[in-house]
């Protein structure tokens, strides 16, 4: 399309706006959101005391994005209809993780069954498998790949609500879009950890839109505490609450969205009109497996693929059920965080901890890909949960006293779940980045943990602007999640390669949890945080399972993990003899930042708990 043609489209939409704007006020009368205080928010480790509430609870990203879930709760609402509030504050407020043009994984729990929605964006149909091969046939930078057109999926959150509302939903769709637009018209304050990545991001600034909303005119990050105002964000979030997921997909926005992606000067990407109007979000069966700790047993239900995450965490704690690794408590030592003592992990537990993650990892880069164009292994992905399979990958593991790691030139290798080995290659180690994490539990049982993500922070660095009004919302850059090399040495394809129409695969791990075999509910947990997403949540729910921790401490435990390479700690949150102890079995140690932004929420015998993650600005709210 056009400049031009844009231009008028969008004056067409401007000149009809009031009629959908009053459809959307007739259809809200009985919803009036107020405006919360807004406290500035942290960007470094700042203690959750962790909440306490009796009937319903909400957990998010930031503050203003869960009390807009809670308003819409305490206005009658239920857990969907919270999460679509959540998630359209959470595009203001929370840019650079997640927004309307990104996609989602959502876990539903109705009081009796488990639905998972997948919103997972998709590649353009005229995306091959050289997408992201240079002129000399090599992969690209990965930065390189990312800043630009190249790099956007076709989104899908906003179509995934929908269709999770239109089965679930209570209150009406417009009413769910009101916190989040007076938000937008009205400002918000920017947070300390909006300024900090704003502040250290060079590609953003490229992009005029972008610079002119997040940046002083010298080129300073707003400051924490600034009002912010996204006008442009506001009409498109009218629009959408009065004509639903269609008038993102099509029309005025989605030529915004077009004209972007392709005009881009040095890596315009093939996204059309078509691509984006013909966008499917699915239901599918979630991935259920029992997990068992002493004498109970709990069943783990998350997203299936293109999601690894589900299989990742239930590899991990299956392969550990099979090692010592349960005779293995914390340990008191310094956590890291002036004035305090927390426990850790032991360096026994982390030894085991980390061998079976390696060959999690080592199969989810052989295996896991986008169900639609590749099969699962031995005809089921369950094959991968098999308590057998596992039992045999754990004898791979050195469970003695002082066990030796495998070492990095023998890292995991993928295994051959039901005897069957693969006609793919493994797909090669490259970054990803990134998401936002709801979990919500209703007044009436109904529970949600939705896992949502731009990737990396604000994803391809390109804001799109609809009405010509000051700000706008961030594209994603999710087809970074696919392989950048489609084939290995020898020419085997990876499975996770890209292809029109695919979803690439993704790490984020949205997980409930009941007990067995009641099939009650006993939590709803996630995080952010790229490959590494699958070990936060999987330290989560082993804290609250094994050690017996509430949600908050177990967020609280430091992080830590390995995708197949060295062992990732998280930095000074460890003493130096659990790292001097892994060393001497050789793991390579890398201390890192491993910033997790996890959100849980755990029935307990007087109502529920909920846990928001120290490490960003996070809190959970109920009654």
């Amino acid at each position: 399309m056009t400049e031009s043609g844009l231009r008028a489209l969008v004056a067409a939409a401007l000149l009809t706006g009031c009629a959908w704007s009053a459809f959307a006020q007739v259809a809200t009368p009985q919803f009036s959101y107020r405006t919360p205080d807004q406290p500035e928010g942290s960007s470094g480790y700042s203690p959750k005391p962790g909440w306490a509430a009796r009937t319903y609870a909400v957990a998010a990203a930031n503050p203003l994005a869960t009390d807009a879930g809670y308003q819409i709760l305490k206005a009658g609402g239920n857990a969907v209809d919270a999460a679509v509030a959540v998630q359209m504050v959470l595009a203001l407020v929370e840019p650079q993780s997640s927004g309307i043009a990104g996609g989602a994984f959502m876990l539903h729990f109705d009081g009796k069954r488990v639905v998972a929605f997948d919103g997972r964006e998709t590649a353009p149909a005229r995306a091959d498998e050289n997408l992201f091969l240079g002129a000399d046939g090599k992969p690209m930078a990965f930065q390189q790949a990312v800043v630009g057109g190249r790099s956007v999926g076709v989104p899908g959150a906003v179509r995934m609500l929908e269709m999770a509302h239109r089965q679930y939903g209570k209150l009406p769709w417009a009413t769910l879009f009101q916190p989040a637009i007076q938000l937008a018209e009205n400002g918000f304050k920017v947070s300390r950890r909006l300024n900090s990545l704003a502040n250290g991001d060079t590609d953003l600034r490229k992009d005029a839109q972008a610079a002119s909303y997040f940046f002083e005119p010298e080129g300073r990050a707003r400051e924490p505490g600034y009002l912010l105002k996204n006008p442009d964000l506001a009409y498109v979030l009218r629009k959408i609450a009065a004509e639903g997921s269609k008038a993102l997909h099509e029309g005025v926005v989605a030529a915004a969205i077009v004209n972007k992606v392709r005009s881009h000067a040095a890596n315009p990407g093939s996204m059309t009109l078509a691509d984006l109007a013909g966008y499917e979000a699915k239901k599918r069966e979630p991935l259920c497996h029992d997990y068992a700790v002493a004498a109970r047993t709990y069943r783990l239900c998350g997203a299936p693929p293109p999601s690894s995450g589900t299989i990742a965490i239930g590899q991990i704690l299956g392969i550990l059920g099979q090692t010592p690794a349960a005779s293995y408590p914390l340990v008191q030592g310094l956590g890291g965080v002036p004035g305090s003592t927390s426990p850790v992990p032991s360096p026994s537990f982390l030894h085991l901890y980390t061998e079976a993650s390696r060959l999690a990892y080592a199969d989810r880069a052989q295996y896991i890909a986008d169900p639609d164009f590749v099969s699962p292994p031995a005809g089921s992905w369950m094959s991968l949960l098999e308590p057998a399979y596992l039992a045999s990958r754990a004898k791979l593991i050195d469970t003695s006293a002082n066990g030796q790691s495998m070492k990095l030139a023998r890292p995991g290798t993928p295994g051959a779940p039901g005897g069957v080995t693969s006609r793919y290659a493994p797909m090669p180690e490259q970054p990803e980045y990134g998401t936002s994490h709801i979990s919500i539990v209703d007044a009436q049982g109904n529970a949600i943990a939705m896992t949502t993500t731009i990737e990396a922070q604000f994803g391809s660095r390109l804001m799109v602007n609809v009405s010509g009004k000051p700000g706008g919302f961030m594209l994603n850059n999710e087809l970074t999640d696919f392989s950048f090399a489609p084939k290995d040495a020898q020419g085997l394809p990876v499975a996770n390669r890209v292809e029109g129409g695919k979803r690439p695969r993704s790490s984020m791990s949205p997980t409930l949890v009941f007990s067995q075999p009641d099939g009650k509910f006993v939590m709803s947990v996630g995080s952010p945080g790229g490959a590494v997403i699958v070990h936060f949540t999987a330290k989560t729910i082993y804290g609250v399972l094994n050690w017996g921790l509430n949600a908050q401490q177990a967020i609280d435990l430091p992080n830590f993990g390995s995708l197949n390479g060295p062992t990732f700690l998280e930095a000074n949150r460890f003493p130096r003899e659990v790292v001097g102890a892994l060393r001497q079995r050789g793991a390579d140690v890398r201390e890192l930042e491993l910033t997790s932004g996890l959100q849980a929420i755990q029935v307990t015998p007087v109502g529920l708990y909920g846990g928001a993650d120290p490490r960003r600005e996070g809190i959970v709210m109920g009654d």
